[in-house]
């Protein structure tokens, strides 16, 4: 058993606050495949990992995370393994940016730009269902969509913000701390905690979420990984 909800935060997800996202059973799911390919068991024993593997897409792969270094299942290959850290935030610093007015609630109509956008950037896993998680955040210039940021994972008492890109074009703006800080303003309002993940090596990324007033909880696995070679990217 873990210690802490967000130690296998993709499993403590579709088992509670998102079931109705989820595809698997009482031993391993997986988000819908047009929300996107996190996965996870719920404990490292023979059987909850074959049903782990029984997930994963003849053509595709899953991404798993968590704090506990990653049990894999049976006759699969490692396309990515990298380390990286979770963070939370129980308060914000203040901060005052004359964006701040130009951010907009996004809605369904802005799916195929934010699926655009984060095609273009690559934020992490993103789909056409990924918006449907919500609370997502966006800035438009001349009414094109350059920088969002959004919800992803839920649980009781705590929120993932995820999605968090900006357009080449638009960056040096301070649009990704500004929306983060904006999302995570939300979550707080709402009485939850936000957290969220980030590469070990994104350096850059850690000390914009710690300006912000994130702090790091825990180291975390990453690791993607396909049928034994069947896997795709």
């Amino acid at each position: 058993m873990t210690k802490h909800v967000l130690d296998r935060p993709v499993w403590n997800a579709l088992s509670t606050c998102q079931t109705l996202v989820a595809v698997g059973g009482a031993l391993a799911r997986r988000f819908s495949p047009n929300i996107g390919p996190l996965a996870a068991a719920c404990d490292d024993s023979p059987q909850s990992l074959d049903a782990l593997a029984e997930l994963i897409p003849l053509s595709g792969h899953l991404i798993l995370l968590q704090a506990e270094q990653i049990v894999l299942p049976p006759r699969v290959d490692v396309i990515m393994m990298a380390p990286g850290v979770q963070m939370v935030a129980n308060h914000l610093e203040p901060m005052i940016d004359r964006v701040i007015g130009q951010i907009e609630i996004l809605s369904n109509q802005d799916v195929p730009a934010m699926l655009e956008l984060a095609t273009l950037t690559r934020p992490g896993p993103f789909e056409l269902g990924t918006a449907s998680l919500g609370g997502f955040l966006g800035i438009k210039e001349n009414n094109v969509l350059v920088a969002m940021a959004g919800e992803r994972m839920k649980h009781l008492g705590y929120t993932e913000i995820s999605g968090v890109c900006v357009h080449p074009s638009a960056r040096g703006r301070n649009y990704a701390r500004v929306l983060s800080t904006a999302v995570a303003a939300r979550i707080i309002d709402r009485g939850e905690t936000p957290y969220l993940h980030a590469y070990a090596t994104n350096t850059a990324a850690i000390k914009l979420y710690e300006s912000i007033g994130f702090r790091v909880r825990c180291p975390v696995y990453v690791a993607t990984i396909a049928l034994q070679g069947l896997g795709s990217l």
